[in-house]
């Protein structure tokens, strides 16, 4: 599996219903398994500030096929990865990246997602993911 345009507007679109069901605005964003952009959406009042936040919520999962929160976990002082968020012309480093997988396990993308807090983008963004199951 590959994210072709089809499933990456299936993506999106169970990311826009999560969001729109919870209330918040959101900025979402997927990429493919080279971490290039393949979709953005900024749903109607999102922040602007969050539509880099997105993409490199995506982009970061994408580098290190982990969630963004899982390198969050493992960037803090003392730990492993201490600093990581200054590489790769700047990563982020708390949930709303999650990485996408095809059906044998292999990442194909990510997707990203930034508008509400941590917690609500992780949501949006494992409903997205999620999707890909469907």
């Amino acid at each position: 599996m590959s994210l072709t345009l089809e499933v990456v507007e299936k993506i999106s679109a169970a990311a826009k219903a999560k969001a729109t069901e919870i209330g918040v605005p959101m900025n979402i964003a997927v990429v493919d398994e080279g971490a290039n952009l393949k979709a953005f959406h900024r749903m109607d009042n999102a922040w602007l500030g969050s539509i880099d936040i997105s993409i490199k919520k995506a982009k970061t999962s994408r580098f290190f096929d982990m969630d963004s929160g899982e390198i969050g976990k493992l960037s803090q002082p003392g730990q492993p990865l201490y600093n990581i968020e200054h590489s790769n012309g700047g990563l982020i480093s708390f949930p709303g990246g999650v990485v996408l997988k095809d059906e044998s396990g292999k990442v194909i993308g990510a997707i990203g997602v930034s508008g509400g807090s941590v917690e609500q983008d992780h949501e949006v963004a494992s409903a997205g993911a999620a999707a890909l199951k469907s």
